[in-house]
């Protein structure tokens, strides 16, 4: 496995749509793990393919049992061609994003979602989520049509930066904040 190189925001291919996954081979196996190393070793819960320099509808999402926000419970999955399929209620909680790292802000989702698409080797799944999980599913699923959390953001306001310098770590941080409102 390889650690993936993570965009940044002054990246154009952040912005750009996704292209539907239609060959289920190794290399997209290969790639999903490599996601999900990736994504750990840079203490994030989700993922998006785009978000490493592939234009392809892959995204990842792991929430630890131990991760203390409202309504979390643990979850992982690789899912490609991913859809919302169902949405319900809302929920306003804060984001932040491994392509704009130390910066969160208020953004304003869907409660529950259900999402269709396929597994690695291309069977259907369809999930239902809530709370956190939606949360990240939304925001990955985002990143597939180009778009991110701050083009979203509830109130400009409420959109700031974490100092790096911060006697904690931003995962930390993240954790403390990640409150739904």
């Amino acid at each position: 496995m390889a650690l993936l190189t993570i965009l940044t925001d002054d990246n154009p291919r952040l912005r750009l749509k996704s292209q539907k996954v239609v060959k289920f081979d190794k290399a997209l196996r290969e790639l999903a793990r490599n996601m999900f190393e990736s994504m750990d070793a840079a203490n994030g819960i989700g993922l998006a393919a785009p978000q490493v320099g592939v234009l392809q509808r892959l995204i990842v999402i792991a929430i630890p049992q131990d991760l203390d926000y409202e309504g979390s419970e643990p979850f992982q999955v690789a899912l490609v061609n991913p859809e919302i399929i169902k949405c319900a209620g809302e929920q306003v909680s804060e984001e932040g994003c491994l392509s704009i790292p130390g910066w969160y802000g208020e953004v304003k989702r869907y409660e529950t979602v259900t999402v269709r698409g396929q597994d690695l080797y291309g069977k259907p799944v369809k999930i239902k989520a809530e709370g956190l999980n939606a949360v990240c599913l939304q925001h990955e699923i985002d990143h597939l049509d180009g778009i991110l959390f701050t083009d979203k953001v509830t109130d400009p306001s409420t959109l700031h930066k974490v100092q790096a310098a911060a006697a904690r770590s931003e995962e930390v941080h993240a954790k403390e904040m990640a409150r739904v409102r």
